[in-house]
């Protein structure tokens, strides 16, 4: 079981783990010991979390959501197989204790008076420069 926060608990079920050989660092362990950690997370059947949730997760996880609503965290950090599990699961439960923060919503402002007159005068400032550019009609 993984905890998340005080109300909210992912379920082994939801969870599955398969270790493979890792790339990097680690002699001639790399060939012989499977310590890369790939952790799968059933967020679309997940009963835990809403649907605002399972939203703003699926657009943070990005490349990582599969088609049929998972999400696949691969981690080959170390040459511990278990720190290797304890890292794809902290990272998880980043995840999502930051898809459960609801973004906040925009206030909309206007913009003051002097800010529109100083973008006026160096919109007329700008005019002037370009005016300059043009050639001169000479009255010779």
């Amino acid at each position: 079981m993984l905890r998340i926060n005080d109300e909210i608990m992912i379920e082994d079920w939801e969870l599955t783990e398969q270790f493979s050989r890792s790339s990097g660092p680690g002699g001639q362990n790399v060939n012989k010991v499977s310590t890369a950690v790939e952790l799968r997370f059933e967020a679309a059947r997940s009963p835990n979390l809403t649907g605002p949730v399972k939203s703003r997760l699926k657009r943070n996880a990005g490349r990582k959501w599969t088609s049929d609503g998972a999400i696949l965290l691969r981690v080959e950090d170390t040459r511990s197989q278990a720190r290797n599990r304890e890292i794809a699961r902290e990272r998880l439960a980043e995840m999502i204790r930051k898809a459960l923060q609801a973004p906040r919503r925009r206030i909309a402002t206007r913009p003051t008076l002097s800010s529109k007159r100083r973008r006026l005068d160096k919109k007329s400032q700008r005019g002037a420069i370009k005016t300059l550019r043009k050639p001169v009609s000479g009255e010779d």
